[in-house]
């Protein structure tokens, strides 16, 4: 890899993009013979593009090789910003690579363009039977041994990208043994006992109708440490998962073997999702959806002081959706 490279990452699939991140990485330690490569990651909206590009064309004191992240690049969006950025995507850095990362599937057409073609890479979601393959080979590597009932509790509790399945099954390995199976019962309770609030039971709450509820369940998260982003994140799955549950209602074709086909395989999970298609038809979930985006980009742009008057508002504003 040539320095002076510039790479475009996009997509919602958050695992498989840093494992590329990772390789890049690496190729550029080998390259320069060093353990570590100086790196630096940056959030579009929160630092202003002009000190971007001024740190990208100053070289380093310190080093002959730099890696530079600019992460939510969607947040992109003024004119100005763009042509500044795209200007250096065209020249870059001799010492500098530089990953564009974002979860949306496009940018700007003036941030693509410079970028080489084999450079851009869109990190998709996967799909069913590669999640199954994928947990089951994960626990199967290190010699542990999980029934596919297992496998479907991990798949309806965890967030659709291998970076959360990677946290979760790690968390399940701590507590059980290679000596037994790993069933759905483990699953659910080992899960729910280190996993007390989440996304998910953030969605629970919102499927209830119950704003203090959520307010309570958002704050711990956030006293736990808990990103927005990421939080957001986990309800964008939930929003679109209840998408998938109300559009198989309205087929008149829910049985068992079709709520399995989209995930939902236990009466836990399923309860959760009935509650909240009580609440959100088709039309408002995807209403909830827009919100949530627009109010990820707020809480990326606004700067931490915002964040939990924001995501109290966003709660506020997901409850008034009919």
């Amino acid at each position: 890899m040539a320095k002076g490279s510039c790479f475009l990452f996009l997509g919602p699939e958050i695992g498989e993009k840093q494992d590329a991140i990772a390789e890049i990485r690496s190729r550029l330690c080998k390259q320069s013979g060093r353990a570590y490569v100086e790196e630096t990651s940056f959030y579009a909206g929160e630092t202003p593009v002009s000190t971007m590009v001024s740190v990208l064309q100053n070289a380093s004191l310190f080093a002959d090789t730099r890696l530079i992240l600019i992460k939510s690049a969607e947040v992109l969006k003024k004119k100005e910003e763009i042509e500044l950025l795209g200007a250096y995507l065209a020249h870059p850095q001799d010492d500098t690579t530089l990953i564009l990362i974002s979860e949306a599937v496009s940018l700007a057409k003036a941030l693509e363009t410079p970028v080489p073609s084999g450079n851009k890479r869109i990190f998709w979601e996967l799909f069913e039977n590669r999640k199954i393959d994928w947990v089951r080979s994960f626990f199967k590597r290190p010699g542990y041994q999980i029934n596919e009932d297992g496998i479907e509790r991990i798949l309806e509790m965890v967030e659709n990208n291998t970076e959360a399945l990677r946290q979760e099954c790690s968390r399940l390995m701590l507590f059980l043994g290679k000596d037994r199976t790993i069933t759905g019962e483990d699953v659910e309770k080992w899960l729910s006992h280190t996993r007390e609030e989440s996304a998910f039971t953030l969605f629970s709450r919102i499927a209830e109708g119950d704003l203090a509820k959520s307010l309570t369940t958002l704050h711990t998260l956030l006293m736990a440490k808990e990103s927005p982003p990421a939080i957001l994140a986990g309800l964008v799955w939930c929003f679109r998962k209840l998408r998938d549950y109300d559009a198989l209602v309205e087929s008149g074709e829910a049985d068992d073997l079709e709520f399995k086909k989209i995930g939902l395989g236990s009466s836990k999970s399923r309860k959760d999702y009935e509650q909240a298609s009580r609440r959100y038809n088709a039309r408002a979930a995807d209403a909830c959806l827009a919100l949530t985006a627009e109010f990820d980009i707020l809480v990326r742009s606004s700067g931490t002081g915002l964040e939990t008057i924001l995501m109290d508002f966003y709660l506020y504003k997901i409850h008034q959706v009919r």
